[in-house]
Order: structure tokens, then sequence, then C-alpha cells
């Protein structure tokens, strides 16, 4: 097979799938290796997708032409939108899942996708070729003994490279609970020279269904006008199924601290460094030793609801503990577990050693995406998938890259965290990481990411004349909103109050009435001045009212980012004295003395350079060159 791909991707999880589709979507002859092609992006842990800052990845990920919220709509379980009560930028969207019927529907995705073949092989070693100092990947070499050439290669491994799984003192080599851990590929980041370090992650027991008893437990449900992830999902109307909520109790606590010394977590069997947002039951209850209860949510697995995850109890400790401490929770007093909590360990490369791209800098055309970049989560990790698949195929084509800013996406401000900042523990995305978040709303996704979904083929020429006829829809009712006055006449006052919207006592635009508007109010108040919005499509219509709304704040924050772009244009005069800048760190000014940058955009390149950074050395060289 030497020289007939263009992309390589190795693994199978969300980020590989994402991965594997964007490339063959572009055209690219793409090639998918996976340990068990029956569990491609199988949702290893929680039964859920998306929550808050993950929901905007998932619309991002939609927007780009990617599958995670096509898929998700398919096999939902219950939809929500969290902070509902909250402003839109802060909102997100969280499904269950059948975790059952998502690689099945995944699986069908893959095999059907034109360009992408996909085998079952683990992959064992990289094929590198060093010339004149410059390493650069070939290919693969699988534990079949078949050796695969390609121009590109995206290594998406998860949670098993050299996988160890804690279970009290028990140990597994598993890169998955019952599956192989992939122990050979490391050795080809010792020869490229990469930092390769360790982390952890875990899941929680699960639940028979059928044992579990829900007579005095609160139940949730969800939304009852559902929200859907795809802006391709049709005619949406699942049926929800209602999750549960139970609680540990002093009992628990109790069992589980007489049980610290079976615990991998505190007795240094586990050297790998845990999710801060997401700890197992023994950190909660050490950590937090005044709590007398943590709250926990029994999710189902799938449509039937034979199983059931508990969300909350994250726990390696050995199975006889695990089967005690469950039959303390209430609800849960005769309940059989079906399947063991445990704690993982696996290697990953620091994220420094990447481009934005999320190409190595050490090794040309290698691109690492998801878990072994540092972060936690399907949505990361798809996300990352997505970005290195359509970086590979341009690489691969001599094209221009394609990076998001940090004011362009969720997406953006994720890589830029990792390949600037780093990582020593699990990385996640939260709305309070993006500054612009104002901007990045999950609703307005489509709008922000659609043009460059259509310039690399990943989304139809049918949905981005919709994005576009939206666009112009929305512009056109914002200037029509924004140029229009209403007086407070008798007549206009009833017109608004019988509409419900922001009452006035002086001449006003249209566009200060509208602050609480839904969109048949502001279809209302339009065409009673004379401008039809009948014909718009819901989600124009929903962006009008929210541009509308916070308009002042929407200006600042594209001033900022303005402001921002004009910086890093900012030339750094030769010689310019890094040591001594008060503000920037020792680490910092290392790194500028080692790479001397040329702009402010040079420098926010260099891996460690934050925003702040960056606006600490360009008020000192105004300074200097005022006092020149």
């Amino acid at each position: 097979m030497k020289d007939t791909l263009d992309v390589i991707v190795v693994g199978g999880g969300h980020a590989g799938l994402e991965a594997a589709c964007a490339a063959a979507k572009m055209g690219a002859k793409t090639h998918l290796f996976t340990i068990l092609i029956q569990n491609l992006a199988l949702a290893s842990c929680n039964p859920a997708v998306g929550g808050l800052g993950k929901g905007h990845l998932v619309k991002e990920i939609d927007a780009l032409g990617g599958v995670m919220g096509e898929i998700t709509d398919r096999c939902g379980l219950q939809f929500r939108t969290l902070n509902a009560s909250k402003g839109p930028a802060v909102r997100g969207t969280r499904a269950q899942i059948d975790m059952d019927l998502y690689p099945i529907i995944a699986k069908k995705v893959a095999l059907t996708t034109p360009n992408l073949s996909v085998s079952q092989e683990l992959i064992t070693d990289l094929i590198i070729e060093e010339s004149e100092g410059r390493k650069k990947v070939l290919g693969v070499k699988s534990n079949l003994g078949k050796s695969y050439y390609a121009k590109c290669v995206i290594l998406t491994t998860g949670t098993f490279l050299r996988g160890l799984i804690h279970i009290g003192e028990k140990q597994l080599k598993n890169g998955r609970f019952g599956e192989l851990s992939a122990e050979n590929l490391p050795h080809s980041f010792s020869q490229i020279g990469l930092e390769v370090g360790r982390l952890k992650t875990g899941t929680c027991a699960r639940i028979d269904g059928r044992s579990i008893d829900f007579s005095n437990l609160e139940a949730h449900f969800g939304d009852a006008n559902p929200p859907h992830f795809s802006a391709r999902t049709k005619d949406f109307n699942p049926v929800q199924i209602p999750c549960y909520v139970t609680y540990t109790n002093q009992q628990t606590h109790d069992l589980i601290r007489e049980n610290f010394h079976r615990t991998p977590l505190f007795t240094g069997q586990i050297q790998g460094v845990g999710p801060r947002y997401c700890p197992s039951i023994e950190d909660k209850v050490y950590r937090f030793s005044e709590k007398e209860r943590h709250q926990l949510f029994l999710e189902p697995q799938t449509r039937d609801c034979l199983e059931y995850y508990i969300n909350g109890l994250s726990t390696s400790l050995p199975t006889d503990i695990q089967e005690e401490l469950i039959h303390t929770i209430a609800g849960l007093e005769n309940a059989r577990i079906t399947r063991y909590g445990y704690a993982i360990e696996y290697d990953f490369v620091q994220p420094t050693e990447l481009k934005h791209t999320l190409e190595c800098k050490k090794c040309e055309n290698l691109f690492l995406a998801g878990q072994i970049n540092g972060t936690t989560g399907y949505e990361e990790a798809a996300a990352l998938g997505l970005m290195a698949g359509i970086n590979a195929v341009c690489k691969a084509r001599g094209m221009d890259s394609f990076i998001l800013r940090r004011d362009e996406g969720y997406i953006g401000v994720m890589i830029d965290d990792l390949v600037s900042k780093g990582t020593n523990e699990p990385y996640r995305v939260f709305t309070s990481r993006a500054e612009y978040r104002l901007l990045l709303r999950e609703d307005n996704a489509y709008l922000r990411l659609g043009e460059y979904a259509y310039k690399y083929a990943l989304i139809s020429p049918q949905d981005f004349q919709k994005i576009q006829k939206d666009k112009q829809d929305i512009a056109r009712a914002l200037d029509f909103l924004n140029s229009t006055f209403i007086t407070p006449t008798q007549a206009n006052k009833q017109l608004l109050e019988s509409l419900q919207l922001q009452p006035i006592n002086d001449k006003t635009t249209l566009a200060q009435t509208i602050n609480n508007a839904t969109n048949h109010s502001l279809c209302a108040i339009t065409k009673a001045f004379g401008l039809d919005l009948q014909t718009l499509s819901d989600e124009a219509l929903m962006q009008i009212c929210i541009e509308s709304k916070y308009a002042t704040y929407i200006a600042k924050q594209a001033e900022s980012i303005q402001n921002m772009q004009e910086m890093l244009k900012v030339e750094i005069p030769k010689n310019f004295a890094f040591d001594n800048i008060p503000g920037l760190s020792l680490e910092v000014i290392e790194k500028l003395k080692k790479f001397t940058p040329k702009s402010l955009f040079e420098a926010s390149q260099i891996s460690g350079i934050t925003p702040s950074s960056l606006d600490v050395l360009h008020l000192y060289i105004h300074l200097r060159s005022k006092n020149a």
C-alpha cells in the first residue's frame, strides 16, 4: 500500500472518527485503524454528550461538518439546556445517549463515507524517516506485520497508550476494560524526542436497572421543548427518558474512609494526575470531609434502561468495597453491579510539542488529537480530531493551514490553551476559558463557522445557502430595527404592552424595545412598522433578538477583538531587551529571548506566551518607543 493513502488515522474513538470523516469528506484517501470496529466512537465513560462548554464544542463540530451532533440527535434519550435561566453565552445543550446505539450509528457513518476505509488492527510502530536533522513520518506498522504508508498520520489513541487499569490492588494492561493496550507505540515517541507524561481518568460501576428501587428517588426529565445539536437534524421529536437523583451518606463516607488503605489513589499505586473537575468518590470524601453527602445521578445507558450509570461515583476501590458502598445508597440497597468501576492511567504527549495545526513540531506530517493531547471528554477529543483531519489534508495537498483564533470558537480557545500553556492534568473546556464568550455562543456556531465548513467541502451547498440566507436576513432585520423609530403614542404603547415588549416614554428605536422579545413578538412588531419577517428561519429570528438585546456588549467585544488583531501586527524592535519587564514571568522572558520573535504575532505562536503576556509586552514596546 506504499504511497497509496493521503491520511492514516490511528484510533477509532471520537477523535478518530471525526478526523477520518473530515479527511475523507475533503476527498482525501483515508484509512482508519481501530482495535475493535464494533467499538467505533464508543462512550467509554458517561452516557452523555454536551454540557456547559462541551455543548459549545459539539455545536462547533457540527457547524464545521462533523458528525457528533447528528449521531447524538439520532440516539439521544434525553435533551436539556443547562443554565437556561442565564444568558445565551453560558447556556449549554446536554443529551443522555443510548451508548449501545451510538457506536452502531458511528460504524455505519464510517463505513458509508466515501474515500474512507476501516480495518481492525493494532498499530505498533510509526515509520519515521530522518534527513538532515529533520524527522518525517511516512506511515505505520500493525500487529499483523503489515506496513502502511501515507502523506500524513493522525494519532488519536485515547487512553490506550500503555493503558493500565486499577481496581483496588488489581492491575490490568488494558486501554479500556477488556481491550488491548498499545504497549509498543510509545517507543516511537522516544525516537522522535517527544515529551511524554502520564494522566489518569476513571469511571463508575454500572447497575442492573431491574435491581434499582426508584420509588423514593427524584426524577429529572428532559426539556418539554428539547434542544438538538445538529443544524442538519429535521423533525426532531425524541421520546425522552428520565434520570434519577440520589445521594451518598455518612455510612457511605465511613466505608470509604475505612478503606483508604486499599485505594490505589492513596497507596501510591496510581502515578498519573486525574481530572480536577471530575474526581473519584474517594477523592471527594477525602478532600471535602465536611460534606455530609454528595449528589449522584442515575443515568440510563440505553433505551431499554437495563443498565444505569452512577454519575458522581467514579471509583477504583476493590470490587468487594464497591458492592458494599453501593448498597449504602438510597435506591441501590439491592442493586446488582453489571460492570465495576475502575481508574485508568495512560500516556499523553505534552501538547506544547504541537503547532496550532496539531502537527508535531519535531516530526513532520504527524498529527495528534484527543486524549493523547492531554484533554478529557468525548467533545474535546472530537473537536481536536476534526481539526487534525482538516489540517492533515491541507498539509498533504500543500494548502494553507486551518487555525481558529480564540475569538472565532471554543475550539480555537482549547487548542491555543493546550499548545501555548501545555497541561499537567486532563484539560476540559469551560465557558470561563473564553475571553469573548458573548460572541462564541452555541446558537450562532453555524453562522460563525459555516463558511469554513463550506470552504473545506464539509457541508453541502444547500446547507451553505441556508447560512448565507440567514446572515442576510439577520443583517437586514437588524438594520431595520436600528433605523426605525417608535414614539410613545397611545396606540404604540398598547401594541408594546400586548406583545409584552419593553415600554417606552420617549422616541426610541425598535431595537431598544425587543429586550425580551420572542420570535412571535419580534415578527409582530416589525410587521406593524412595515417589515415582514415571517419567512425567516427560527434560528435567524432568535439571532435578531439576541443581537439586539446584547448589542452594546457585543460591540465592545468586537472592538476588543479588532484591537487585539491590530496589536498582533506590532513589530518588536531589533535588540529589544525582554529582561526585567514587570508582569512577565522568567519562563516567558526566557522563551522570548530564545526565539527572538519579530512581531507580537510571532510571539503569540510561542508555547507559553499567554494573551496577558502579549498585553504587557505591547505596553512596554509602546513605552520604549515613546522614550526613544
